[in-house]
């Protein structure tokens, strides 16, 4: 074994991305002594503006969301101790449908191989270990997040071709059945539920026999709150901040993933993602 730490990289969309589904795992192992990488790949623009304005809204200046979101980021991975953030800087390509999909050199418009071929470069230069993104659908079809899955996959493909393959490669997720027992949740928390109107799109999550990794990580969800309420201009976070520390960490307290790639011949039910490797 190498005196080299062992390495997490988690590849995300945009700032926030890493605090609700990894957030627990960054500072899990950034508090057993791991190297840990939080690769954001957009720069946010199409977030809120002040007072929750949307893009296209009198009052949305991108460039101005786009240094608030990067001081958020900062903030929230010195809450989770991450060790090295890099940013990709992709103009943000909005939720799927809007204008800004097709806007010139946008994330989602940008060819695959080109960035790939930068997070490729990343990852030899950090050589992680185990490299965390999103399932085919981006978790839940916004164009980032799948072009992020699509980017990722390319760059661990383009450097194991060279001979320098990511031991372990898992996709974050949630379970079916939370997602189809949220109601059930909140109401267990204390917490009034109304079931939202269904929607014709793919279910969010995967069911449970398809998940490989579940991941205690209750003792670093007040990390993972402060994280999120780092966030304070994006909206998103503000049901989850609300539930108050508490009911937060009962919610929250563990990390879901398939994994998709391995080297270590461990078994397929971890409890860990360095199961292997240490």
């Amino acid at each position: 074994m190498s005196d080299r730490p062992l390495t997490l990289m988690a590849v995300h969309a945009h700032p926030d991305d890493e605090a609700t589904g990894t957030g627990g795992v960054l500072a899990r192992y950034a508090a057993e002594g791991f190297t840990t990488i939080v690769v954001t790949c957009t720069d946010g623009r199409c977030g809120d503006g002040p007072d929750g304005v949307k893009p296209g809204e009198p009052g949305h200046d991108p460039d101005a969301v786009v240094a608030t979101r990067r001081a958020e980021l900062e903030a929230s991975c010195a809450a989770l101790k991450v060790t090295h953030l890099e940013a990709l800087g992709y103009p943000d390509s909005g939720m799927m449908g809007w204008p800004t999909n097709e806007a010139p050199g946008s994330f989602w418009t940008t060819p695959v191989p080109e960035a790939a071929g930068r997070l490729a470069e990343l990852i030899r230069r950090y050589q992680p270990d185990v490299v965390v993104t999103y399932d085919e659908n981006g978790g839940y079809g916004h164009p980032d997040h799948i072009q992020v899955h699509r980017v990722t996959m390319a760059a661990v493909e383009l450097v194991g071709s060279a001979g320098t393959a990511v031991p372990k490669v898992y996709w974050s997720t949630v379970p079916r059945s939370w997602m189809e027992n949220i109601g059930e949740h909140m109401r267990e928390l204390g917490i009034e539920w109304d079931e939202p109107e269904p929607v014709d799109a793919p279910p969010m999550g995967m069911p449970d026999e398809q998940i490989t990794a579940w991941v205690d990580v209750t003792a670093f969800t007040d990390q993972k709150y402060d994280a999120l309420a780092a966030h304070g201009s994006q909206s998103d976070g503000a049901f989850f901040l609300n539930l108050g520390r508490e009911r937060f960490g009962q919610l929250m307290g563990t990390e879901t993933f398939v994994r998709v790639r391995d080297t270590t011949g461990a078994p397929t039910q971890e409890d860990d993602l360095f199961t292997g490797l240490r």
